[in-house]
C-alpha cells in the first residue's frame, strides 16, 4: 500500500527539498505544486524554485499557480486523485485545496506546536534564547499554524546556533518526518492531537527595518536577536557610518571594567571586536560590512589592523 500511495507534494525553499526527494523515493509522486517563477539578480531572470530545480528531474507534472482558488488549478489537482498533499514552506492552503486528497492534507511546521506559530518559528526559536527546537506535522484546517498534531521531533539547539544553523539541521530531520506521517496517515491508526492555544506564540517574518540592534539590551539578548536573524534579513548597526550586519555573535558577562562602558561603547583589538551592552558585552564572530562579503571575526580583524575604541550607532 505504501508505495502506491498518491501523493502531491507542495512547497518552495530549499528547506522542503530533501522531503521531495524521499517522497519521490518511497511513493508515487503525480505532481510538485510550487511558486511561480520570479526575476532576481542584476539581469532579472526568471529564476525557478528550489523544489521546482528539484521536481525538473523527475518528469512529474509542475503546478505554479498565481492564485490558489483558480478553478482550473483546483480541477488539476483533482485529476490526480490523490491520497495525502504534503506541504512545506509553501503558501497558505484555501479550503478548496487541502480537501481535495482522500486521506488528508499536511503541513511540516518549523517548531514544536503550538509554540511559533507563522512564517518564521526557526529564527524566533532563536531569538528567544531557547533551547530546544523541533518540528510538527499536522492537519491542515482553517486557521494558520493550528491544526491537530501528527508526530513531534524534538531537536536541541547547540550553544551559539545561528537561525541558519538551525535551519540546515532541521532539513534532514523534516524529510524523516515526512515519510513516517505519510505512512501514519496511510495506516490509519492515529488519532490528531489538538493544540494547547494557551501554549501558542508568533513567529512573524522578519524584517530588515526591525533588525537594527538595540545595545540597551542585555548581552544575552543582544546576541540572540543577531544569531536569530542570521542570515536574512542580517542584524545590523551602524559602525564608522555605515551600516555593518552582524551575522554571529556570542553574549559574554560583564567584566570587572564593565562599568566604565555604555551600551554601543566598542572595543578592536588584534584579537577581538566587542560591543558593549545593557549588560554584559558580546563579542563578534562573523560580520558583513556595508558592500562586502560576510567574512569571519579574524579575516576582519587582519584586515582592519587597529586598536580602537568608539560608539556604535
Amino acid at each position: 500500500m505504501a508505495g502506491k500511495a498518491k501523493i502531491v507534494f507542495m512547497g518552495t525553499p530549499e528547506f522542503a527539498v530533501p522531503a521531495l526527494e524521499k517522497v519521490y523515493n518511497e511513493f508515487d509522486l503525480k505532481a510538485v505544486v510550487t511558486i511561480p517563477d520570479k526575476p532576481k539578480g542584476r539581469g532579472l531572470k526568471l529564476q525557478a524554485s528550489a523544489v521546482k530545480q528539484k521536481a525538473l528531474e523527475y518528469s512529474v507534472p509542475i503546478l505554479q499557480p498565481e492564485k490558489l482558488k483558480d478553478e482550473e488549478f483546483i480541477n488539476q489537482l483533482k485529476t490526480f486523485d490523490a491520497d495525502i498533499f504534503v506541504v512545506i514552506a509553501f503558501r497558505i492552503l484555501p479550503k478548496e485545496v487541502y480537501e481535495i486528497p482522500k486521506i488528508a492534507s499536511f503541513n511540516i511546521h518549523g517548531s514544536l506546536l503550538p509554540k511559533f506559530r507563522g512564517a518564521a518559528p526557526i529564527n524566533w526559536a532563536i531569538i528567544s534564547g531557547e533551547n530546544i527546537s523541533g518540528l510538527t506535522s499536522f492537519i491542515l484546517k482553517e486557521g494558520v499554524d493550528t491544526g491537530n498534531m501528527l508526530l513531534q521531533r524534538a531537536f536541541p539547539i547547540p550553544e551559539g546556533f545561528t537561525a541558519g544553523d538551525l535551519h540546515d539541521a532541521l532539513m534532514p530531520v523534516s524529510a524523516d518526518l515526512t515519510i513516517d506521517t505519510i505512512k501514519l496517515l496511510l495506516e490509519g491508526n492515529f488519532k490528531p492531537i489538538p493544540q494547547d492555544e494557551s501554549q501558542s506564540c508568533p513567529a512573524p517574518k522578519l524584517f530588515r527595518e526591525n533588525a537594527k540592534i538595540d545595545w540597551g539590551k542585555s548581552a544575552s539578548n543582544v546576541a540572540n536577536f543577531i544569531n536569530g536573524y542570521s542570515p536574512i534579513p542580517g542584524a545590523w548597526t551602524i559602525f564608522e557610518e555605515k551600516t555593518m550586519k552582524i551575522l554571529r555573535a556570542k553574549s559574554n558577562p560583564c567584566s570587572c571594567n564593565c562599568h566604565q562602558f555604555s551600551p554601543g561603547d566598542y572595543q578592536i583589538s588584534d584579537k577581538e571586536f566587542i560591543i558593549y551592552c545593557g549588560s554584559g558585552y558580546i563579542s563578534i564572530l562573523e560580520l558583513q560590512l556595508e558592500g562586502k562579503k560576510a567574512i569571519k571575526i579574524n579575516d576582519f580583524l587582519n584586515g582592519y589592523r587597529a586598536n580602537k575604541t568608539g560608539k556604535i550607532k
